[in-house]
């Protein structure tokens, strides 16, 4: 398995690095995360530090400048050393101009150039992406899709992220709004729940922590009962991790909301397969409830299998590789130096 970035035990030595040498920054709304690579997408120094939203998008741009250079210190190498700096982001972007359009919890950062002050402030060129597709590139570079011709990947997370990657191409759209796999419609019926976009029947309506949390809160307040709604009646913090713990223990409310998700992930990802074909289709984020290692994660994917087999082609259905994402929240900085690394290649 490959250490978390943060592990100073699996960082490469500067003596067996490969040039050129790439950054990667992932703006979260908590945290900055920040990672110098060589050619190889072998860590040679990692940084991470809060994104203090509330202090505004210039003070939060101006420290991610001074992270590259932070990077550059740990591998004792100059900041001008680096050829290529990415910039991972939520979006939606405008792409070719460098902007945050609508930066969801960033509050008072929407129209921000973001990319042009960050190279200002760290003096690199910077390659700007959305921050699912930074790490959906960061999989296919060095992850489970190293392998693969061609992947999708959904985050699970706060949202419903989404990345396509086909062939060595980033899909960023026209408009740059491309791989917004979340806001798939997968209900079209006039009870369909309402996306946080404010649109009915968004994937994202159904399949995000948040609407995973909001359907246990609907179920509880409407006399649902068992171990889980149990703990919440005695004040428990209802969360996706509760609700993996109380599936695992057998609780049928906690099981039937996740078994829920898992569907609808699966009309998702059968639409995505029939319109891309990718050779494989990866979950991440942070709501993958443990994943391979566990009873819960295992459960969560064979129902999203299950659902994707009983809906497809069978050419799909036997060859299409559906399984979990195992860079962790390493994707989306691994991934920004990647696409780094694939921008400074186009223009050498």
């Amino acid at each position: 398995m490959r250490r978390p970035a943060s592990d100073r035990a699996g960082w490469l030595p500067l003596s067996a690095a490969a040039r050129p040498y790439y950054a990667g920054v992932d703006l979260g709304g908590t945290n900055i995360k920040a990672i110098l690579v060589d050619d190889q997408g072998r860590t040679l120094a990692f940084h991470t530090e809060p994104t203090h939203a509330d202090r505004g998008p210039e003070d939060a741009a101006e420290r991610m400048g001074r992270a590259v250079h932070t990077l550059a210190r740990e591998a004792g190498i100059e900041a001008a050393e680096i050829a290529h700096v990415g910039l991972g982001s939520p979006g939606p972007l405008d792409i070719p101009a460098g902007r945050i359009v609508q930066a969801g919890n960033l509050r008072d950062w929407d129209g921000f150039p973001l990319r042009d002050r960050v190279a200002a402030a760290c003096g690199r060129p910077v390659a700007f992406a959305n921050d699912a597709n930074a790490a959906a590139y960061g999989e296919f570079w060095i992850g489970s899709g190293r392998d693969a011709s061609s992947l999708v990947m959904l985050t699970l997370g706060t949202g419903v992220g989404g990345g396509i990657i086909i062939g060595d191409t980033n899909v960023e759209g026209a408009h740059s709004h491309g791989s917004e796999c979340g806001h798939m419609l997968v209900d079209t019926s006039d009870a369909a729940r309402h996306c946080p976009c404010g649109q009915p029947g968004h994937l994202e309506a159904y399949a995000s922590a948040t609407s995973l949390v909001k359907r246990a809160r609907e179920r509880i307040a409407a006399g649902a009962s068992g171990t889980l709604a149990r703990a919440v009646a005695a004040g428990a913090d209802l969360t996706p991790i509760l609700i993996g713990t109380h599936a695992g223990a057998g609780d049928t409310l906690a099981t039937e909301l996740l078994m829920e998700a898992a569907h609808w992930l699966g009309i998702g990802i059968v639409t995505l397969m029939h319109v891309i074909d990718p050779a494989l289709v990866l979950i991440g984020g942070a709501m993958t409830f443990g994943g391979e290692s566990s009873p819960v994660g295992r459960a969560f994917l064979d129902r999203i299998r299950t659902t994707v087999r009983s809906r497809t082609f069978p050419v799909l259905a036997e060859k299409t590789v559906i399984g979990y994402a195992s860079l962790g929240g390493d994707a989306g900085s691994i991934g920004a130096a990647g696409l780094a690394r694939l921008v400074h290649g186009m223009h050498r």
